[in-house]
């Protein structure tokens, strides 16, 4: 199995929304935040020092993640999402792993993130390549997430 991880190109943006959309649909639904981040992702991330991923198998894009600048060290990990006819094949995984090496070559602090509690799938990968539980603020952006995690670097 050869999974690619690409960066972003103009010509991904339907897929980032379209990958994102389809999970946030079967689980939650579309907030606000998430509709700002997805339709005009070059603006709301890339121009402000972000950066989002593609996973592509067998030709197609079938996954993907961006990274939101907190502060010059601190990246926030959001928009992960594989396609469901793509599950269980660890494309999220080496999508995980490729972050948290960008992280580390990019000589960040850490890595954080926001999930919810109704996805232990996901929790236990975030789990699983070492995140940990912090406390979580209130007033965030999203009604969904009920959980901080993050990933020192250094």
């Amino acid at each position: 199995m050869a999974i690619t991880i690409i960066p972003y190109e103009p010509i991904h943006s339907k897929a980032f929304h379209d990958l994102n959309v389809e999970w946030l649909k079967k689980y939650f639904y579309v907030e606000e935040k998430d509709k700002e981040l997805l339709n005009d992702c070059e603006n709301t991330i890339l121009k402000k020092d972000g950066h989002i991923f593609f996973a592509k198998y067998e030709g197609k894009i079938v996954g993907c993640f961006s990274f939101l600048k907190i502060s010059a060290s601190t990246f926030e990990l959001g928009k992960m999402a594989v396609s469901e006819k793509y599950q269980g094949l660890k494309i999220g995984q080496e999508l995980l792993k490729f972050a948290i090496a960008f992280g580390k070559e990019s000589n960040w602090d850490k890595i954080i993130l926001y999930s919810s509690t109704k996805l232990p799938h996901a929790l236990y990968l975030y789990e699983k390549y070492n995140f940990e539980k912090v406390p979580i603020e209130k007033d965030l952006p999203y009604e969904r997430s009920d959980i901080k995690m993050e990933l020192q670097l250094k």
